[in-house]
């Protein structure tokens, strides 16, 4: 995987980014805690 990739999938990143977008604290780590468990260590664990 690219590290710009990474970067991107990175749900810190994502959390970031939909802080941005207006998404309150809570819900946004919410979001990424889902996002981190259910696709991002998937993509991590397979390289």
């Amino acid at each position: 995987m690219g590290s710009a990739l990474k970067h991107y999938m990175n749900p810190l990143h994502i959390y970031c980014r939909l802080r941005d977008l207006g998404l309150g604290k809570g819900s946004a780590a919410f979001l990424c805690r889902f996002y981190e468990r259910a696709v991002f260590r998937y993509f991590v664990s397979r390289h």
